[in-house]
């Protein structure tokens, strides 16, 4: 008997008749002769419609109020999971984030996983139950306040407690297939990978990938669990994501030169015109952004013009919060010296990601010929031995992964990639 830890997405739990096709999936598993925990997420798009309807009470919600608002979606989720079960004839209870022991820091609406203690969970399926634990959420060690873990954090969740409980496998149920060499809902003729990497998960989830979070794949790669994604509409076999190539037949799983083209469009890019080009003035930029908490992705600082000895630099951030940008950074102008501010929203960032890209020479040329032959242009470029991105106009986003997917030989001749449900959102 082994332990397993299956988390379903908000398309799988999408409406009743969601929930107990995947009450169905935790039973046979439990038949099987596993113990399970499965982590859930808000039934559908409600995690949208809940920020909407914050948005319209007030235009800046308190992270306190918005989470203890947010962690509803999951709850009614996880309680209607375990209706659905024990309507099967098994034993299920249902747990909060808190209650199963996910212990986070105090920062509200992304707060970061700091311990599990999954006492009650264990109990509970050593008594022969299925866990059910709504994901997303925790509580602050500090505050004891309920927190959330920010967009895609169920999928946090899950790979957690599957480490605390020292679980076989974290199964990552969705609604495609596995792993795709692109947005199947932007590539029709993606191609599903078998096998990936934690490190080339790692950079297409970074990139932009939607189908597992960063966060996830950085634990479960710390703490090595496995992850199987599949999807929750089918009994295909999905994508593994691991340190180990599975063996086929008597060789392992080859390792494709590039795993996949992840494209982002929920970044904006910021300009700071005009900054004096001494010691210290990017540092004083950069801290005044990280003490407001936001993340900053790509970096470019153009070459000071010798006539005024300024210079320009610009970076990528979640367009969510570049609001929070700007203001931090206007409090600073007086010290910084910089002359303005210029702020872009429609742009949208191209990734292409592969390990084997280190010893291939030829790929990086490849990449700028296909964007080229495809007429789009290049507003910033940043690379990694795996990986190298390119921020271009949203508007280009689409027609520029079908070009790149297209050009590296990652397009199926078989049947196109399958989504069964979900936005997208």
């Amino acid at each position: 008997m082994g332990l397993v830890v299956q988390k379903y997405g908000g398309s799988s739990v999408a409406d009743a008749e969601g929930i107990k096709r995947v009450a169905k999936r935790i039973v046979e598993a439990k038949k099987n002769g596993h113990q399970v925990v499965a982590v859930v997420s808000a039934m559908g798009d409600t995690t949208d419609e809940l920020i909407d309807l914050a948005e319209q009470v007030s235009p800046i919600p308190a992270g306190r109020e918005l989470d203890m608002l947010l962690t509803s979606g999951e709850r009614i989720s996880m309680a209607l999971l375990a209706m659905a079960i024990k309507n099967l004839g098994h034993e299920a209870q249902s747990f909060t984030g808190s209650q199963a022991g996910v212990i986070t820091d105090s920062v509200h609406n992304k707060a970061r996983i700091i311990d599990v203690t999954p006492g009650r969970i264990r109990t509970s399926v050593d008594e022969g139950n299925i866990a059910i634990v709504a994901g997303f959420q925790g509580v602050s060690q500090d505050s004891k306040d309920i927190t959330t873990l920010g967009r895609g954090g169920s999928d946090t969740t899950a790979v957690a407690l599957a480490a605390a409980l020292d679980a076989d496998v974290c199964e990552i149920y969705t609604d495609v297939d596995g792993v795709f060499t692109a947005d199947p809902r932007v590539v029709k003729k993606a191609q599903k990978i078998d096998w990936i990497s934690f490190e080339d998960m790692l950079e297409l989830a970074a990139s932009g990938s939607k189908v597992l979070l960063h966060r996830c794949v950085e634990y479960a790669r710390r703490y090595n669990i496995p992850i199987h994604v599949r999807s929750s509409f089918s009994g295909l076999r999905g994508t593994w994501v691991s340190n180990e190539r599975p063996e086929q037949g008597d060789q392992q799983v080859e390792h494709a030169i590039i795993s996949g083209v992840a494209h982002d469009v929920s970044e904006a890019k910021v300009t700071v015109v005009g900054v004096p080009d001494k010691p210290g003035e990017a540092a004083s930029i950069f801290r005044a952004v990280a003490s407001a908490e936001i993340n900053i992705d790509m970096i470019v600082q153009n070459v000071s013009a010798a006539s005024t000895g300024l210079t320009d630099i610009s970076f990528t951030l979640p367009k969510a919060e570049g609001k929070k940008a700007l203001s931090a950074l206007e409090k600073i102008k007086p010290t910084v010296g910089y002359d303005s501010l210029r702020y872009d929203d429609q742009v949208a960032k191209i990734s292409l990601v592969g390990a084997g890209m280190k010893t291939n020479p030829g790929v990086t040329a490849q990449f700028f010929e296909a964007l080229s032959d495809a007429g789009v242009n290049i507003e910033l470029i940043s690379t990694s031995e795996i990986r190298i991105s390119v921020v271009t106009r949203a508007d280009d986003v689409n027609e520029a992964v079908r070009a790149v997917h297209s050009s590296f030989g990652l397009d199926s001749d078989s049947d196109e990639a399958v989504v069964y449900g979900g936005t997208g959102r």
